[in-house]
C-alpha cells in the first residue's frame, strides 16, 4: 500500500512506550487463545464485551514504565496513521453522500493490555473495537501472531484490513445497527443470537471490502491477497481447527473462512453500503 508522505490521522493515542503491569492470571496467548475461537477482531456485541472485561489488567499505565519507542515500532505507527486518516476520509465522503455527518472514532495503540470503557484487554484478546467510548484498539504485535500462528500472509495491506474491519464496528454503532442486534439477541437461544453475530461480523468484513474499494489508488500489487489470505485465516472453522483440532458449527460467532471472503470481496467490488446487509442472507 503507498502510504508514505501522506496525510496521517490526528485521532490516535500511542500508549506503546506505556507498561501497565502484569495480566491477570491465565492471561496472555496460551491462556486465552480460545477467545480468538469465539471472536476474532473484537465485534462490539455484548457477548464480546462480556470477555473484553474478563481480561482485567492488574495495575494501570500510570504505575508503569515508560520506553523509546524502536524505530520499527515507530515506521508502524506512522503507517496505521495514515491507514487510519483513509478510513475517516473514506466514511466521511460517504456519510456526507448520504446527507449525514461521520463521527470519527480514535484508534489506541497499546502494547501487552489496555483499560477501556468497556474494561479492561489483554493483547491476547486481539484488536476490537469499544463502542462504549468509540475508540479502536489495537496491539500490533497481533499482526504477527496472525501471519505466525494462523497461516495469513504478512505486509502492512493486511493490517490495513484488520482496521478497515474494527472501524467497520464503528459504523455499525454510528447507524444503530449493533444497538439492534444487541437488543435482538435478548432472549434469543445461543445459536440464535450466534447467527446475529456473524451477520454482524461479516457486514464488518463487507464494510472492510468498501474500504480498499475506495482506496484503490494507493493500493499495489498483491494488496488484496494479502487482505483475503487475512480473512481466510481468520474465519471460524480455521481458528476452530488450529486451536482444537475440530470444527463446531453450532459455535461460530464470526463467520467461516469462505463467508468472510466473500463479503470483503462483495464490498471490495461493489463499493455500495446499500449492498451490504448480511442479515438478510444469513438469517
Amino acid at each position: 500500500m503507498k502510504w508514505l508522505g501522506r496525510r496521517s490521522s490526528s485521532n490516535i493515542e500511542d500508549r506503546r512506550g506505556l507498561s501497565g503491569g502484569k495480566i491477570a492470571a491465565g492471561g496472555g496467548i496460551i491462556g486465552v487463545i480460545f477467545l480468538l475461537a469465539q471472536m476474532f477482531l473484537g465485534g462490539d456485541s455484548a457477548q464480546v464485551l462480556n470477555q473484553i472485561q474478563n481480561q482485567v489488567l492488574q495495575g494501570s499505565n500510570s504505575g508503569g514504565t515508560e520506553r523509546e519507542l524502536t524505530a520499527s515500532e515507530k515506521k508502524q505507527g506512522e503507517f496505521v496513521s495514515v491507514v487510519f486518516a483513509d478510513t475517516e476520509d473514506i466514511w466521511g465522503k460517504i456519510f456526507a453522500e448520504q446527507g449525514s455527518n461521520y463521527q470519527q472514532p480514535k484508534m489506541v495503540l497499546f502494547t501487552d493490555g489496555v483499560q477501556t470503557e468497556c474494561g479492561g484487554a489483554s493483547s491476547a484478546v486481539g484488536p476490537f473495537y469499544c463502542p462504549a467510548d468509540q475508540n479502536v484498539y489495537i496491539d500490533l504485535t497481533f499482526m504477527d501472531e496472525l501471519k505466525t500462528r494462523f497461516g495469513a500472509k504478512g505486509g502492512d495491506f493486511a493490517t490495513a484490513y484488520v482496521i478497515a474491519h474494527e472501524v467497520g464496528h464503528h459504523i455499525q454503532t454510528l447507524l444503530g445497527t449493533s444497538n439492534k442486534v444487541r437488543q435482538m439477541q435478548e432472549g434469543m437461544s445461543e445459536k440464535e443470537a450466534n447467527r446475529l453475530s456473524i451477520a454482524q461480523e461479516l457486514q464488518a468484513e463487507f464494510y472492510a471490502g468498501i474500504f480498499a474499494h475506495y482506496n484503490k489508488q494507493y493500493l499495489e500489487e498483491g494488496d488484496i491477497e494479502e487482505a483475503m489470505r487475512a480473512a481466510q485465516a481468520v474465519g471460524d472453522d480455521a481458528i476452530q481447527q488450529k486451536t482444537q483440532g475440530k470444527i463446531v458449527p453450532d459455535a461460530f460467532t464470526h463467520g467461516t473462512s469462505k463467508q468472510r471472503m466473500y463479503w470483503f470481496m462483495k464490498g471490495y467490488n461493489s463499493g455500495n453500503i446499500k449492498d451490504g446487509d448480511t442479515f438478510s442472507e444469513i438469517m
